[in-house]
């Protein structure tokens, strides 16, 4: 018997729900606005995210980084050590490196804010290395953001290089060579968005799922 793989799959009716009324508390004029999304984990890399904003800073004239935003929003538990001390750190280092205007944080959003930073955002910063299969990148592109992502683990198998987001090293300078084209052409930003929603909708949704396990399992009957 040949293996086959059924990858995991997301509610796209609920992620295609109307938005809500929310207010993110977040004030920025900025016209491009990158997203990380993930828990306050050291192991989910999130200061690539931030150092990638740094290397931006370099490449960029003053006035065009200052249209640039990051918002660092993820799962907070004040019960786990990890998540308090990690927050600190983050924060901590933002503020050494002097990219408060230009860095905002976010404690455990609710689902529906996710879906409306998912909406506001140009694209998402997945900065993990050799992370599992990864649902994040797929309900972002499901609302038609592209992501970047580290070359490694689950998002070789769901974002199409230069298609529907990009597979970078998982350095700044390789992050802010793609967020630099990015926040420079927004068209090209919602072509790679329109790609990706497509693409999730053909390959990752429920009824992609039920198909797939089920021929499995009419195979094995």
């Amino acid at each position: 018997m040949s293996l086959k793989v059924v990858h995991p799959t997301i509610n796209t009716n609920s992620l295609l729900r109307p938005l809500p009324d929310v207010d993110l508390g977040i004030k920025t004029d900025a016209t491009t606005i990158f997203l990380s999304l993930n828990r306050y984990e050291r192991k989910k890399n999130i200061v690539l995210a931030i150092e990638a904003m740094e290397r931006l800073r370099k490449v960029m004239n003053p006035q065009e980084f200052s249209k640039v935003h990051l918002i660092i929003a993820g799962g907070y538990d004040e019960r786990v050590d990890e998540n308090k001390q990690h927050y600190e750190e983050l924060k901590a280092h933002v503020d050494n490196l002097q990219l408060n205007r230009n860095v905002s944080f976010l404690k455990s959003p609710s689902d529906d804010v996710k879906r409306v930073l998912f909406h506001c955002c140009t694209a998402v910063l997945y900065t993990p290395s050799n992370e599992h299969f990864g649902i994040v990148p797929l309900e972002a592109m499901l609302l038609g953001r592209p992501v970047l992502a580290c070359d490694s683990g689950g998002p070789l198998e769901t974002i199409l290089h230069d298609q529907t987001g990009y597979l970078c090293n998982p350095t700044p300078e390789s992050f802010a060579s793609r967020m630099v084209m990015l926040s420079r052409d927004h068209s090209l930003a919602r072509e790679l968005g329109g790609t990706a929603s497509e693409h999730v909708r053909r390959n990752f949704s429920f009824q992609i799922f039920t198909s797939k396990l089920n021929g499995i399992i009419e195979e094995c009957n």
